[in-house]
C-alpha cells in the first residue's frame, strides 16, 4: 500500500504539487530511501516514527506522487524516489558534512566504532589491523552472527561496519569487495595418508564416503559448495562434528576429526606448519568474496573512514 495524499487533493491548506521543498523532509527522505523502512529512519534521525510519517507524507503531497509503498517488513521506493534520492543524495550528504563540522559536539570525541562479521574473521583480519588504531583514540566494539542478521543491523543502525561473505541486495547498503579467498578441501596428517592423493583424484567424492565432515552448521555450506564445483556431485552425508566457528572446525580437522573445506586465509599457517594438509588443489577452486559493508552517505563516526581504509589495505597486503 502507497502513501497516496492522505489528506485527500482537495483539503483547505495542503500543500500543492510543485511547490518549494523542505530540507528536512529531504533529509528525512533521504534517510527513509537509505534505512527502507520509516522505524529505522526514525532511529537514525533521533525523530519519532509518527514524525517521519508526517514529513514523508508532507513531501509525497508536495511532489504530487507517493514515494514509498508498504511492504511485510519496511517499505520500497518507487521509481520516483530512486530518481529523486539520486538527485539530492550528493547535496544533501556535503550539507551533512559541512553542518557536522561546525555543530557544539565537533570537538567531542567519536563514540565507539561498531563492526560485525563472522568470528573467524574479525579474528585473522580485522583485529591485527585495527589494534594498532587504538593508542590513537579509536574505541572498538565488535560483535558476531549470522551474514543476514548483520546485514540488518546494520541497515538499523545498530553497526557501523559488518564484514560479510553475502553481498547484500537493493541500495540501503555500499557493499566493497574486499578480498577473494579460495576454499580448500583440509585434513590432519593421519587422515590425509589414509585417504590418499592419488585415491582421491581417481575416485573423487566417493573417497571420502568413509570419512568423518565437520563443519560450522548442519546445512554444511562450505562442503557442498566445493563438492559441487570440484567433484561435479551433491554432498548428501551428514556432519559427524559442528561447531560454529570455523576455528573451532580446524581445531577439531587437525586433531584428527575428519575433513572439512576452511577458506586458505585462515588454515594458511596449519598447512605451512604441517598440522593440516591439502587434499586436493584443483586448477578452479570455489572462491568466497568477502564485502566491506555499510551505510551510504556520510557517518557520524570520526573514524569509520580511517578504519574503512585500514581494513582495505590490510586485506591487499594479507
Amino acid at each position: 500500500m502507497s502513501y497516496r495524499n492522505v489528506n485527500g487533493s482537495g483539503t483547505a491548506g495542503a500543500p500543492r504539487p510543485g511547490g518549494p521543498l523542505d530540507l528536512q523532509q529531504l533529509r528525512t527522505f533521504l534517510a527513509v530511501h537509505r534505512s527502507g523502512s520509516f522505524t529505522a529512519a526514525a532511529q537514525l534521525l533521533r525523530l519519532s516514527q509518527p514524525t517521519v510519517t508526517t514529513q514523508i507524507r508532507s513531501l509525497e503531497r508536495r511532489l504530487g506522487h507517493p514515494l514509498f509503498e508498504r511492504l511485510p517488513r519496511g517499505v520500497a521506493p518507487t521509481a520516483e524516489a530512486n530518481d529523486l534520492a539520486a538527485r539530492v543524495a550528493a547535496p544533501l550528504d556535503a550539507l551533512e558534512v559541512v553542518a557536522g563540522g561546525e555543530g557544539e559536539g565537533a570537538s567531542a570525541s567519536p563514540a565507539p566504532l561498531r563492526v560485525a562479521g563472522p568470528a573467524e574473521v574479525l579474528h585473522a583480519l580485522v583485529l591485527p589491523a585495527l589494534a594498532p588504531l587504538v593508542e590513537g583514540g579509536v574505541r572498538l566494539r565488535l560483535r558476531t552472527g549470522p551474514a543476514e542478521e548483520l546485514l540488518e543491523g546494520l541497515r538499523r543502525d545498530r553497526h557501523d561496519l559488518v564484514l560479510s561473505a553475502v553481498r547484500p541486495r537493493g541500495r540501503t547498503l555500499v557493499a566493497e569487495p574486499l578480498a577473494d579467498d579460495e576454499s580448500v578441501l583440509v585434513a590432519a596428517p593421519s587422515w590425509a595418508d589414509r585417504i590418499g592423493r592419488d585415491r582421491l583424484l581417481r575416485q573423487g567424492a566417493s573417497a571420502l564416503c568413509a570419512v568423518p565432515l565437520v563443519a560450522y552448521d548442519e546445512e554444511l555450506p562450505l562442503l557442498r559448495r566445493y563438492w559441487r564445483q570440484v567433484f561435479g556431485g551433491r554432498l548428501t552425508c551428514a556432519p559427524a562434528v559442528t561447531v560454529p566457528d570455523l576455528r573451532g572446525v580446524m581445531s577439531a580437522v587437525a586433531a584428527g576429526a575428519g575433513v572439512t573445506v576452511l577458506p586458505r586465509y585462515l588454515c594458511r599457517g596449519a598447512l605451512a606448519e604441517g598440522r593440516l594438509v591439502a587434499l586436493l588443489e584443483p586448477e578452479e577452486p570455489p572462491v568466497t568474496t568477502l564485502h566491506l559493508v555499510r551505510r551510504p552517505g556520510v557517518a557520524d563516526n570520526a573514524h569509520l573512514e580511517e578504519v574503512y581504509r585500514r581494513l582495505l589495505s590490510a586485506a591487499c597486503t594479507g
